[in-house]
């Protein structure tokens, strides 16, 4: 079989399964046999795939239409233009969730600071570390303590910094939100703090997509009764971290961006909701009051 004609198989496939995004995943996973990519399939139409990557391509095209998201076939997600190993023990990284990573940027770079002063994060939940990741990639002084209850996670987001070159400003810390961080890490030292927590109620969690409800860890799911239960726990604690003046950054799930900027209210100002592609208030942010 050629891979033209393996591309429209696929295809076929994955369109038959009902899935939205058919000519997009069949070439991501054809590109994942080959290790090659797109641009070669495209321009290599008329090669001829071997028996065994034949059989290979079929045989995780099959996984795919039985519900296994395709990014846990490859093992990788792009994220900010970066690359992300992932796996069962981390979300998938979001195309909204970059939006997220681009609010604390612009907050950065609209700081009166000077190049060589460092910028300190905070990622709670840090999961895949994409946040974590893409924030000392492109914020070249800054410094970030990532965050995780998950020790599979934290591996994960270790692999992330190294394969990423940033693993040298970034350390991981084992905890649940702030319970489990040392206490020389208290005391108002972050500039930043940035969180996407966990923001599905309990109840909601068995009507989502079964690539997601199946797949995504759901400790990385669960917001509790209303969804925002983590919201509250780190809004309460955020101020013993984050210096007079600093960010606190949470992306928010459909409909909860006003809750969550009542919740803001009283210890942040200049609180602000930033939209997405799509239009849906995805971020919520405010600043650390300078007199509390």
């Amino acid at each position: 079989m050629i891979i033209r004609d393996a591309l429209k198989k696929g295809t076929d496939i994955i369109k038959s399964a009902g899935i939205e995004t058919p000519t997009l995943e069949a070439g991501v996973i054809l590109c994942h046999v080959l290790g090659r990519d797109k641009i070669y399939i495209y321009t290599h139409g008329d090669n001829e795939l071997q028996p065994s990557q034949e059989e290979k391509y079929f045989e995780l095209l099959k996984k795919r239409t039985s519900g296994v998201p395709v990014q846990h076939i490859t093992g990788t997600q792009e994220f900010m233009s970066l690359p992300f190993r992932v796996n069962e023990h981390v979300l998938i990284p979001r195309q909204d969730t970059e939006i997220l990573v681009e609010t604390v940027m612009e907050w950065v770079k609209n700081q009166k600071t000077q190049s060589q002063d460092k910028v300190k994060i905070m990622d709670i939940g840090t999961g895949s570390g994409c946040i974590a990741v893409s924030l000392a990639y492109y914020i070249g002084n800054s410094f970030i303590t990532a965050v995780d209850i998950s020790e599979m996670a934290l591996r994960t987001a270790r692999l992330n910094a190294e394969a990423n070159n940033v693993a040298d400003r970034i350390i991981f810390i084992h905890s649940n939100l702030f319970e489990d961080i040392p206490s020389e890490y208290f005391g108002g030292l972050y500039d930043v703090i940035v969180s996407n927590p966990p923001y599905i109620p309990t109840e909601d969690i068995k009507h989502l997509q079964k690539e997601v409800r199946c797949f995504d860890p759901l400790v990385a799911l669960d917001g509790g009764q209303d969804g925002l239960e983590f919201y509250r726990a780190i809004i309460n604690r955020a101020d013993d971290f984050l210096k007079p003046g600093g960010l606190l950054a949470l992306e928010v799930g459909f409909g909860q961006a006003d809750a969550v900027a009542a919740l803001m209210k009283g210890k942040f100002e200049d609180i602000r909701k930033t939209k997405d592609l799509s239009g849906i208030e995805r971020v919520v942010s405010g600043c650390r009051e300078t007199a509390l």
